[in-house]
């Protein structure tokens, strides 16, 4: 598994975190910045608000306090701006390709 090494930054504060996308985190670590907790669902890959649960990860459990530290198996880091980018960027594509 490759880790991508682009930004990543608090979900509460938006403070840039010297962490890597797809990382484990332990579940005491917190942004230096706000006090966050950083091991939540808001700082998920698989958080998506959208989505049954608001997790794209179908075997995970429910957790209700999404901005509160979890033991969740499939935590791996991402960044709260992904989803916004990355549905930017497809419904573009789907634009340009059906354009007419």
């Amino acid at each position: 598994m490759t880790t991508q090494n682009s930004a990543v930054s608090c979900f509460k504060c938006q403070e840039e975190l010297m962490l890597s996308k797809g990382s484990a985190l332990g579940r005491h670590e917190e942004c230096p910045k706000c006090f966050a907790n950083l091991r939540c669902c808001n700082m998920c890959q698989f958080f998506d608000k959208t989505a049954y649960n608001e997790c794209r990860e179908p075997m995970a459990n429910r957790i209700i306090e999404k901005e509160k530290a979890n033991f969740c198996d499939y935590f791996k880091v991402g960044s709260s701006g992904d989803q916004g980018q990355e549905k930017d960027s497809l419904l573009n594509a789907a634009n340009s390709l059906f354009k007419i």
